[in-house]
């Protein structure tokens, strides 16, 4: 593995296993870890049939790293100050697109700091287990600067306005087991089922039919959908499961009441 590898990447049966890997700064997302997850998620999206991400050490992601400070690096608009949402246009914003168009579910496993861009990380899993000393932050106000991620899209629809604003005024911490309350994340258990529990669960969705990543793609496609617009999307989107060698293993399995062997196809 490479010396400066901030994302480690394994194959374990048909799950993608993607570690952030800087437990020095609880995963920081500098641009080199950005563009790296970026590529271990291509990687996974053609060689597995689901993702399991997660953080090494005592955090998931504790969100951009800033340690070359506020303004180094960054690109000086015509006002002579400089513009922090360039990275975004660049690096961010496509890689959290690009974590929800997967062609495959994502389970995110989360332990300890889920804490701004982290926190969308987080948050973009389709199954998300947290540990019960787990936390996800909107830590943007406590730098003067406002949630990015997509957090001011998927924080409402999750967990509704009042809830939403709550976190990104505030920035307070909300604990796992307050998470799953509200409706924020899927599961919660204690640390040391995380990875066994979040595995679990990838292996189940990796055993699926093809259809799992279909399905991933209409729920979020809804959040933006009018009624008609998603009935027609679930009209477009049936016919092409119903020509997937797994709709034909499917339906014989059941006729044969027996279980199914998808393969993904």
């Amino acid at each position: 593995m490479a010396e400066h590898t901030k994302v480690k990447f394994e194959i374990v049966d048909t799950v993608a296993v993607i570690t952030l890997s800087d437990p020095a700064t609880l995963n920081a997302a500098s641009m080199e870890m950005a563009q790296q997850l970026s590529a271990a998620l291509d990687r996974a999206a053609g060689s597995a049939r689901a993702i399991l991400l997660t953080g090494e050490g005592r955090g998931f992601c504790s969100g951009a790293n800033l340690s070359g400070g506020g303004t180094a690096g960054r690109p000086i608009d015509d006002d002579g100050k400089p513009d922090v949402g360039a990275s975004l246009e660049k690096v961010y914003n496509p890689l959290v697109t690009q974590m929800r168009d997967l062609p495959i579910p994502i389970v995110t496993a989360v332990n300890g700091a889920a804490a701004g861009i982290g926190c969308s990380f987080a948050l973009l899993g389709d199954i998300v287990v947290a540990a019960q000393s787990a936390y996800f932050l909107q830590a943007f106000r406590r730098i003067g600067l406002v949630p990015d991620g997509g957090s001011t899209y998927l924080l409402p629809r999750l967990i509704g306005k009042a809830r939403a604003m709550e976190m990104a005024l505030l920035g307070e911490k909300i604990h796992a087991p307050t998470a799953l309350e509200w409706g924020l994340i899927n599961r919660c258990v204690p640390d040391a089922d995380l990875l066994p529990t979040a595995m679990a669960i990838a292996k189940e969705l990796a055993n699926g039919p093809a259809a799992l990543g279909y399905i991933r793609q209409l729920m979020w496609d809804s959040l933006d959908a009018d009624w008609a617009g998603q009935l027609e999307a679930e009209r477009k989107t049936q016919k092409a499961a119903g020509k997937t060698d797994d709709f034909l293993e499917g339906v014989a399995a059941f006729l044969s009441k027996r279980l199914a062997v998808f393969k993904g196809r």
